[in-house]
Protein backbone atom coordinates (compact mmCIF):
# COMPACT_ATOMS: atom_id res chain seq x y z
CA UNK A 1 0.00 0.00 0.00
CA UNK A 2 1.42 3.40 -1.01
CA UNK A 3 0.35 7.02 -0.60
CA UNK A 4 -0.36 8.96 -3.78
CA UNK A 5 -0.81 12.73 -3.77
CA UNK A 6 -2.43 14.51 -6.70
CA UNK A 7 -1.92 18.23 -7.12
CA UNK A 8 -5.31 18.97 -8.67
CA UNK A 9 -5.18 22.76 -8.29
CA UNK A 10 -3.29 25.50 -6.48
CA UNK A 11 0.18 24.29 -7.48
CA UNK A 12 0.50 26.47 -10.60
CA UNK A 13 -1.38 29.56 -9.36
CA UNK A 14 -2.43 31.38 -6.19
CA UNK A 15 -5.86 29.90 -5.49
CA UNK A 16 -7.97 27.14 -7.03
CA UNK A 17 -6.77 24.93 -4.18
CA UNK A 18 -7.51 21.21 -4.35
CA UNK A 19 -5.37 18.24 -3.36
CA UNK A 20 -6.30 14.56 -3.43
CA UNK A 21 -4.60 11.93 -1.28
CA UNK A 22 -5.05 8.22 -1.99
CA UNK A 23 -3.91 5.27 0.08
CA UNK A 24 -4.65 1.86 -1.38
CA UNK A 25 -8.10 2.13 -2.91
CA UNK A 26 -9.37 4.93 -0.64
CA UNK A 27 -8.96 8.68 -1.11
CA UNK A 28 -9.82 12.04 0.43
CA UNK A 29 -9.88 15.49 -1.14
CA UNK A 30 -8.65 18.59 0.69
CA UNK A 31 -10.31 21.82 -0.47
CA UNK A 32 -12.17 22.77 -3.65
CA UNK A 33 -11.49 26.43 -4.33
CA UNK A 34 -12.07 29.20 -6.83
CA UNK A 35 -9.36 30.85 -8.87
CA UNK A 36 -10.68 34.28 -7.98
CA UNK A 37 -9.02 36.34 -10.75
CA UNK A 38 -10.88 34.26 -13.35
CA UNK A 39 -14.17 34.59 -11.44
CA UNK A 40 -13.75 38.37 -11.21
CA UNK A 41 -12.81 38.69 -14.89
CA UNK A 42 -15.75 36.54 -16.02
CA UNK A 43 -18.29 38.48 -13.95
CA UNK A 44 -16.88 41.80 -15.15
CA UNK A 45 -17.39 40.69 -18.75
CA UNK A 46 -20.66 38.77 -18.38
CA UNK A 47 -22.35 40.54 -15.48
CA UNK A 48 -22.67 40.02 -11.74
CA UNK A 49 -23.98 36.57 -10.80
CA UNK A 50 -23.46 35.20 -14.32
CA UNK A 51 -21.33 32.28 -13.14
CA UNK A 52 -24.32 30.76 -11.30
CA UNK A 53 -25.66 29.42 -14.57
CA UNK A 54 -22.40 27.73 -15.50
CA UNK A 55 -21.78 24.00 -15.22
CA UNK A 56 -18.76 22.42 -13.60
CA UNK A 57 -17.30 21.72 -17.04
CA UNK A 58 -17.75 25.33 -18.17
CA UNK A 59 -16.07 26.62 -15.01
CA UNK A 60 -13.15 24.26 -15.58
CA UNK A 61 -12.89 25.49 -19.17
CA UNK A 62 -12.45 29.12 -18.04
CA UNK A 63 -9.91 28.01 -15.39
CA UNK A 64 -12.16 29.20 -12.53
CA UNK A 65 -12.21 25.90 -10.60
CA UNK A 66 -9.81 22.93 -10.35
CA UNK A 67 -9.67 20.50 -13.25
CA UNK A 68 -10.39 17.24 -11.47
CA UNK A 69 -10.35 15.09 -14.60
CA UNK A 70 -6.86 14.03 -13.55
CA UNK A 71 -8.45 11.99 -10.73
CA UNK A 72 -11.46 10.70 -12.64
CA UNK A 73 -10.39 7.13 -11.86
CA UNK A 74 -10.33 7.95 -8.14
CA UNK A 75 -13.86 9.33 -8.05
CA UNK A 76 -15.60 6.24 -6.74
CA UNK A 77 -13.01 5.82 -4.00
CA UNK A 78 -13.21 9.30 -2.45
CA UNK A 79 -14.41 8.96 1.14
CA UNK A 80 -14.52 12.62 2.16
CA UNK A 81 -14.07 16.20 0.97
CA UNK A 82 -12.30 18.03 3.78
CA UNK A 83 -12.14 21.82 4.14
CA UNK A 84 -9.49 23.60 6.23
CA UNK A 85 -11.18 27.02 6.42
CA UNK A 86 -13.83 29.18 4.76
CA UNK A 87 -11.99 31.30 2.17
CA UNK A 88 -13.36 31.13 -1.37
CA UNK A 89 -10.07 30.03 -2.91
CA UNK A 90 -10.49 26.91 -0.75
CA UNK A 91 -14.26 26.28 -0.67
CA UNK A 92 -15.76 28.28 -3.56
CA UNK A 93 -15.90 25.35 -5.98
CA UNK A 94 -17.63 22.96 -3.56
CA UNK A 95 -21.18 23.80 -4.79
CA UNK A 96 -20.13 23.00 -8.37
CA UNK A 97 -17.94 19.93 -7.77
CA UNK A 98 -18.92 18.09 -4.61
CA UNK A 99 -21.92 16.25 -6.07
CA UNK A 100 -19.62 14.40 -8.45
CA UNK A 101 -18.25 12.59 -5.39
CA UNK A 102 -20.43 10.34 -3.25
CA UNK A 103 -19.10 11.34 0.14
CA UNK A 104 -19.60 13.86 2.96
CA UNK A 105 -18.11 17.34 3.10
CA UNK A 106 -16.28 17.85 6.40
CA UNK A 107 -15.31 21.21 7.91
CA UNK A 108 -15.40 23.19 11.12
CA UNK A 109 -18.85 24.53 12.08
CA UNK A 110 -17.99 28.04 10.86
CA UNK A 111 -16.53 26.83 7.55
CA UNK A 112 -19.68 24.83 6.83
CA UNK A 113 -21.95 27.67 7.95
CA UNK A 114 -20.22 30.01 5.49
CA UNK A 115 -20.54 27.36 2.77
CA UNK A 116 -24.28 27.05 3.46
CA UNK A 117 -24.67 30.83 3.39
CA UNK A 118 -22.87 31.10 0.04
CA UNK A 119 -25.00 28.33 -1.46
CA UNK A 120 -28.23 29.88 -0.20
CA UNK A 121 -27.25 33.30 -1.53
CA UNK A 122 -26.32 31.89 -4.95
CA UNK A 123 -29.31 29.50 -4.97
CA UNK A 124 -27.11 26.43 -5.21
CA UNK A 125 -27.57 23.05 -3.54
CA UNK A 126 -25.56 19.87 -3.10
CA UNK A 127 -26.69 16.43 -1.96
CA UNK A 128 -23.52 15.67 0.00
CA UNK A 129 -23.92 15.45 3.76
CA UNK A 130 -22.23 18.36 5.58
CA UNK A 131 -20.42 17.00 8.65
CA UNK A 132 -19.10 19.51 11.19
CA UNK A 133 -15.88 18.65 13.02
CA UNK A 134 -14.49 20.85 15.77
CA UNK A 135 -10.81 21.80 16.03
CA UNK A 136 -9.06 19.15 18.11
CA UNK A 137 -11.46 16.38 17.05
CA UNK A 138 -11.07 13.39 14.72
CA UNK A 139 -13.40 11.36 12.50
CA UNK A 140 -12.87 7.98 10.84
CA UNK A 141 -14.04 8.24 7.23
CA UNK A 142 -13.07 4.76 6.01
CA UNK A 143 -11.30 1.58 7.03
CA UNK A 144 -7.87 3.12 6.44
CA UNK A 145 -8.36 6.88 6.80
CA UNK A 146 -9.02 9.07 9.85
CA UNK A 147 -9.24 12.86 9.61
CA UNK A 148 -7.96 15.01 12.47
CA UNK A 149 -8.44 18.78 12.80
CA UNK A 150 -5.58 20.61 14.53
CA UNK A 151 -6.42 24.09 15.82
CA UNK A 152 -4.61 26.84 13.90
CA UNK A 153 -4.74 30.61 13.39
CA UNK A 154 -5.29 32.43 10.10
CA UNK A 155 -7.26 35.46 8.92
CA UNK A 156 -10.65 33.88 9.55
CA UNK A 157 -12.36 31.84 12.26
CA UNK A 158 -11.99 28.14 13.03
CA UNK A 159 -9.06 27.44 10.72
CA UNK A 160 -7.45 24.01 11.08
CA UNK A 161 -4.56 22.01 9.75
CA UNK A 162 -5.82 18.70 8.38
CA UNK A 163 -4.00 15.55 9.50
CA UNK A 164 -4.88 12.52 7.36
CA UNK A 165 -4.00 9.35 9.29
CA UNK A 166 -3.37 6.24 7.19
CA UNK A 167 -1.64 2.87 7.72
CA UNK A 168 1.27 4.29 5.68
CA UNK A 169 1.70 7.38 7.84
CA UNK A 170 0.19 10.82 8.33
CA UNK A 171 -0.22 13.46 5.63
CA UNK A 172 -0.60 16.99 7.00
CA UNK A 173 -2.34 19.58 4.82
CA UNK A 174 -1.40 23.11 5.92
CA UNK A 175 -3.24 25.39 3.52
CA UNK A 176 -3.41 28.20 5.01
CA UNK A 177 -2.00 29.07 8.42
CA UNK A 178 0.01 31.43 10.60
CA UNK A 179 1.47 31.08 14.09
CA UNK A 180 -0.38 33.78 16.08
CA UNK A 181 0.35 33.61 19.80
CA UNK A 182 -1.96 36.56 20.57
CA UNK A 183 -5.08 36.07 18.42
CA UNK A 184 -7.85 38.66 18.78
CA UNK A 185 -10.50 35.91 18.59
CA UNK A 186 -10.02 32.23 19.38
CA UNK A 187 -7.18 30.11 20.72
CA UNK A 188 -3.54 30.10 19.69
CA UNK A 189 -2.20 27.19 17.56
CA UNK A 190 -2.06 23.71 19.06
CA UNK A 191 1.73 23.45 19.19
CA UNK A 192 1.56 20.52 21.60
CA UNK A 193 -0.33 18.36 19.12
CA UNK A 194 2.01 19.33 16.27
CA UNK A 195 5.02 18.29 18.35
CA UNK A 196 3.31 15.02 19.33
CA UNK A 197 2.79 14.16 15.68
CA UNK A 198 6.38 15.07 14.83
CA UNK A 199 7.83 13.07 17.71
CA UNK A 200 5.79 10.02 16.69
CA UNK A 201 7.86 9.83 13.50
CA UNK A 202 4.68 9.09 11.54
CA UNK A 203 4.38 12.24 9.41
CA UNK A 204 4.92 11.03 5.87
CA UNK A 205 4.30 14.31 4.07
CA UNK A 206 3.59 17.97 4.73
CA UNK A 207 1.66 19.86 2.04
CA UNK A 208 2.12 23.49 2.98
CA UNK A 209 1.23 26.92 1.60
CA UNK A 210 4.15 28.92 0.24
CA UNK A 211 2.78 32.44 -0.36
CA UNK A 212 5.35 34.23 1.81
CA UNK A 213 8.09 31.62 2.05
CA UNK A 214 10.49 34.21 0.63
CA UNK A 215 9.84 36.65 3.51
CA UNK A 216 12.67 36.15 6.02
CA UNK A 217 10.62 36.88 9.11
CA UNK A 218 7.91 35.62 11.43
CA UNK A 219 4.44 36.84 10.46
CA UNK A 220 3.26 39.33 13.11
CA UNK A 221 0.24 38.65 15.33
CA UNK A 222 -3.21 40.05 14.59
CA UNK A 223 -2.65 42.00 17.80
CA UNK A 224 -0.16 44.12 15.80
CA UNK A 225 -2.80 44.89 13.15
CA UNK A 226 -5.16 45.99 15.91
CA UNK A 227 -2.51 48.40 17.21
CA UNK A 228 -1.96 49.77 13.70
CA UNK A 229 -5.70 50.29 13.23
CA UNK A 230 -6.03 52.05 16.56
CA UNK A 231 -3.12 54.33 15.72
CA UNK A 232 -4.89 55.53 12.55
CA UNK A 233 -8.51 55.46 13.64
CA UNK A 234 -7.96 57.11 17.02
CA UNK A 235 -4.85 59.16 16.22
CA UNK A 236 -5.87 60.98 13.04
CA UNK A 237 -8.14 64.02 13.13
CA UNK A 238 -11.42 63.00 11.50
CA UNK A 239 -13.74 65.72 12.82
CA UNK A 240 -16.23 66.76 10.20
CA UNK A 241 -15.26 63.99 7.80
CA UNK A 242 -16.57 60.63 6.70
CA UNK A 243 -14.51 57.59 7.72
CA UNK A 244 -14.57 54.42 5.64
CA UNK A 245 -12.70 51.18 6.33
CA UNK A 246 -12.41 48.24 3.96
CA UNK A 247 -10.97 44.81 4.66
CA UNK A 248 -11.64 41.16 3.90
CA UNK A 249 -15.23 40.30 4.82
CA UNK A 250 -14.13 36.97 6.26
CA UNK A 251 -11.61 38.57 8.64
CA UNK A 252 -13.92 38.57 11.65
CA UNK A 253 -11.19 39.42 14.17
CA UNK A 254 -10.19 42.48 12.14
CA UNK A 255 -13.81 43.55 11.84
CA UNK A 256 -14.23 43.22 15.60
CA UNK A 257 -11.26 45.54 16.17
CA UNK A 258 -12.71 48.10 13.73
CA UNK A 259 -16.06 47.99 15.52
CA UNK A 260 -14.36 48.54 18.89
CA UNK A 261 -12.54 51.63 17.59
CA UNK A 262 -15.72 52.93 15.97
CA UNK A 263 -17.42 52.79 19.35
CA UNK A 264 -14.51 54.65 20.94
CA UNK A 265 -14.96 57.34 18.28
CA UNK A 266 -18.64 57.46 19.27
CA UNK A 267 -19.65 56.86 15.66
CA UNK A 268 -22.50 54.64 14.52
CA UNK A 269 -20.93 51.58 12.88
CA UNK A 270 -22.44 50.43 9.57
CA UNK A 271 -21.45 47.38 7.52
CA UNK A 272 -22.25 47.63 3.81
CA UNK A 273 -22.08 44.81 1.29
CA UNK A 274 -23.37 41.35 0.52
CA UNK A 275 -20.16 39.51 1.38
CA UNK A 276 -19.99 41.31 4.74
CA UNK A 277 -23.43 39.93 5.49
CA UNK A 278 -22.47 36.40 4.43
CA UNK A 279 -19.55 36.04 6.80
CA UNK A 280 -21.00 38.03 9.69
CA UNK A 281 -24.37 36.27 9.65
CA UNK A 282 -22.65 32.86 9.64
CA UNK A 283 -20.56 33.84 12.68
CA UNK A 284 -23.59 35.28 14.49
CA UNK A 285 -25.68 32.14 13.95
CA UNK A 286 -22.94 30.14 15.69
CA UNK A 287 -22.73 32.77 18.46
CA UNK A 288 -19.06 33.42 17.69
CA UNK A 289 -19.75 37.17 17.56
CA UNK A 290 -22.60 39.54 18.35
CA UNK A 291 -22.29 42.52 16.04
CA UNK A 292 -25.98 43.23 15.47
CA UNK A 293 -26.20 44.97 18.88
CA UNK A 294 -23.23 47.18 17.97
CA UNK A 295 -23.71 47.90 14.26
CA UNK A 296 -26.11 47.99 11.32
CA UNK A 297 -25.46 45.27 8.72
CA UNK A 298 -26.89 46.33 5.35
CA UNK A 299 -26.61 44.21 2.21
CA UNK A 300 -29.69 44.53 0.00
CA UNK A 301 -29.27 47.01 -2.87
CA UNK A 302 -32.24 49.21 -1.99
CA UNK A 303 -31.32 49.31 1.69
CA UNK A 304 -27.71 50.22 0.86
CA UNK A 305 -28.85 53.24 -1.20
CA UNK A 306 -31.18 54.34 1.56
CA UNK A 307 -28.48 54.00 4.22
CA UNK A 308 -25.92 55.92 2.14
CA UNK A 309 -28.35 58.81 1.72
CA UNK A 310 -28.75 58.81 5.49
CA UNK A 311 -24.97 58.76 6.02
CA UNK A 312 -24.43 61.47 3.41
CA UNK A 313 -26.61 63.87 5.39
CA UNK A 314 -24.38 63.62 8.46
CA UNK A 315 -21.18 61.69 7.60
CA UNK A 316 -19.20 62.49 10.75
CA UNK A 317 -21.67 60.49 12.84
CA UNK A 318 -20.85 57.21 11.09
CA UNK A 319 -18.05 54.71 10.64
CA UNK A 320 -18.65 52.71 7.45
CA UNK A 321 -17.08 49.27 6.94
CA UNK A 322 -17.59 48.21 3.34
CA UNK A 323 -16.52 45.85 0.59
CA UNK A 324 -13.91 46.91 -1.96
CA UNK A 325 -10.53 46.16 -0.41
CA UNK A 326 -9.25 44.68 -3.69
CA UNK A 327 -10.86 47.40 -5.83
CA UNK A 328 -13.48 44.99 -7.15
CA UNK A 329 -15.66 46.92 -9.67
CA UNK A 330 -18.92 45.60 -8.18
CA UNK A 331 -17.94 46.43 -4.58
CA UNK A 332 -19.56 49.15 -2.50
CA UNK A 333 -16.44 51.32 -2.38
CA UNK A 334 -15.88 51.13 -6.14
CA UNK A 335 -19.51 51.91 -6.88
CA UNK A 336 -19.36 54.98 -4.64
CA UNK A 337 -16.17 56.13 -6.35
CA UNK A 338 -17.91 55.73 -9.73
CA UNK A 339 -21.01 57.60 -8.47
CA UNK A 340 -23.14 54.51 -8.97
CA UNK A 341 -24.31 54.84 -5.36
CA UNK A 342 -25.68 57.98 -3.69
CA UNK A 343 -22.68 59.21 -1.74
CA UNK A 344 -20.31 62.02 -2.67
CA UNK A 345 -16.83 61.85 -1.14
CA UNK A 346 -15.51 65.18 0.11
CA UNK A 347 -12.07 66.70 0.50
CA UNK A 348 -10.42 65.26 3.64
CA UNK A 349 -12.68 62.20 3.99
CA UNK A 350 -10.78 59.14 5.19
CA UNK A 351 -10.47 55.68 3.64
CA UNK A 352 -8.50 52.97 5.43
CA UNK A 353 -7.43 49.88 3.49
CA UNK A 354 -6.92 47.32 6.26
CA UNK A 355 -5.54 44.75 3.84
CA UNK A 356 -2.90 44.07 1.25
CA UNK A 357 -3.64 43.62 -2.43
CA UNK A 358 -3.71 39.94 -3.38
CA UNK A 359 -0.81 39.57 -5.86
CA UNK A 360 -2.79 38.89 -9.03
CA UNK A 361 -2.68 41.24 -12.01
CA UNK A 362 -6.41 42.00 -12.06
CA UNK A 363 -6.49 42.83 -8.33
CA UNK A 364 -3.50 45.14 -8.59
CA UNK A 365 -5.00 46.94 -11.59
CA UNK A 366 -8.41 47.31 -9.93
CA UNK A 367 -6.91 48.64 -6.69
CA UNK A 368 -4.70 51.13 -8.55
CA UNK A 369 -7.71 52.49 -10.46
CA UNK A 370 -9.81 52.76 -7.31
CA UNK A 371 -7.08 54.54 -5.37
CA UNK A 372 -6.61 56.98 -8.24
CA UNK A 373 -10.33 57.84 -8.27
CA UNK A 374 -10.39 58.31 -4.48
CA UNK A 375 -7.24 60.42 -4.54
CA UNK A 376 -8.72 62.70 -7.21
CA UNK A 377 -11.65 63.31 -4.87
CA UNK A 378 -9.25 64.59 -2.22
CA UNK A 379 -9.59 61.65 0.15
CA UNK A 380 -6.95 60.80 2.72
CA UNK A 381 -5.86 57.22 1.93
CA UNK A 382 -4.28 54.94 4.53
CA UNK A 383 -2.95 51.72 2.95
CA UNK A 384 -1.57 48.42 4.27
CA UNK A 385 -3.00 48.79 7.80
CA UNK A 386 -2.63 45.05 7.99
CA UNK A 387 -0.69 41.98 8.98
CA UNK A 388 -0.86 38.82 6.91
CA UNK A 389 -2.77 35.68 7.77
CA UNK A 390 -0.08 33.60 6.08
CA UNK A 391 3.09 32.07 7.44
CA UNK A 392 6.49 33.54 6.56
CA UNK A 393 9.77 31.70 6.09
CA UNK A 394 10.63 31.33 9.77
CA UNK A 395 7.14 30.10 10.63
CA UNK A 396 7.57 27.41 7.97
CA UNK A 397 10.91 26.46 9.49
CA UNK A 398 9.24 26.01 12.88
CA UNK A 399 6.37 23.95 11.41
CA UNK A 400 8.80 21.65 9.62
CA UNK A 401 10.87 21.30 12.80
CA UNK A 402 7.78 20.36 14.78
CA UNK A 403 6.29 17.87 12.32
CA UNK A 404 9.51 16.35 10.92
CA UNK A 405 7.84 15.15 7.70
CA UNK A 406 9.65 12.70 5.43
CA UNK A 407 8.46 14.64 2.36
CA UNK A 408 7.74 18.33 1.91
CA UNK A 409 5.41 19.54 -0.85
CA UNK A 410 5.00 23.34 -1.30
CA UNK A 411 1.54 24.46 -2.42
CA UNK A 412 -0.69 27.50 -3.00
CA UNK A 413 1.31 29.34 -5.63
CA UNK A 414 3.09 29.31 -8.96
CA UNK A 415 6.69 28.19 -9.27
CA UNK A 416 7.99 31.58 -8.08
CA UNK A 417 6.16 31.00 -4.76
CA UNK A 418 6.87 27.28 -4.44
CA UNK A 419 10.62 27.54 -5.03
CA UNK A 420 11.55 29.58 -1.91
CA UNK A 421 9.87 27.00 0.32
CA UNK A 422 11.71 24.20 -1.46
CA UNK A 423 14.93 26.17 -0.95
CA UNK A 424 14.18 26.36 2.79
CA UNK A 425 13.63 22.61 2.81
CA UNK A 426 17.04 22.00 1.24
CA UNK A 427 18.58 24.23 3.93
CA UNK A 428 17.01 21.88 6.46
CA UNK A 429 18.40 18.71 4.89
CA UNK A 430 15.74 17.77 2.36
CA UNK A 431 16.81 16.85 -1.17
CA UNK A 432 15.15 18.71 -4.05
CA UNK A 433 13.36 16.30 -6.35
CA UNK A 434 13.53 13.46 -3.82
CA UNK A 435 12.14 14.61 -0.46
CA UNK A 436 11.34 18.24 -1.33
CA UNK A 437 8.92 18.01 -4.24
CA UNK A 438 7.82 20.88 -6.47
CA UNK A 439 4.74 19.67 -8.35
CA UNK A 440 2.39 21.39 -10.80
CA UNK A 441 -1.34 21.18 -11.33
CA UNK A 442 -2.30 17.76 -12.65
CA UNK A 443 0.74 15.88 -11.38
CA UNK A 444 0.56 12.77 -9.17
CA UNK A 445 3.43 11.79 -6.90
CA UNK A 446 3.82 8.42 -5.20
CA UNK A 447 5.48 8.36 -1.79
CA UNK A 448 7.48 5.28 -0.79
Amino acid sequence: MTIEICAVGGFSEIGRNMTAIRVGNEAVICDMGFYLPKIITYEEEEGEGSRNGLTKEELIKIDAIPDDRVIKDWRGNVKAIVLGHCHLDHIGAVPYMAEHYYCPVIGTPYTLEVLKTIMADDRLRIKNQLKPLNPGASIKVSENITIEFINMTHSTLQTVLIAIHTPEGVVVYANDYKFDNHPVIGKKPDYERLRELGNSGEVKALIVESLYADARMKTPSEKVAKEMLGDVMLGVDNKGHAVFVTTFASHIARLQSIVEFGQKLKRKVVFLGRSMHKYLSAAERLKLIDFTKKADIVWLAGDIKKKLKEISANPEKYLVICTGNQGEPKSILAKMAMKELPFEFRQGDIIIFSCRTIPAAINMANRAMLEDKLSRKGMRIFKDIHVSGHASREDHRDLIDMLKPKYLIPSHGDVSKLTPLADLATEMGYVLGKTALIVRDGQIVELD
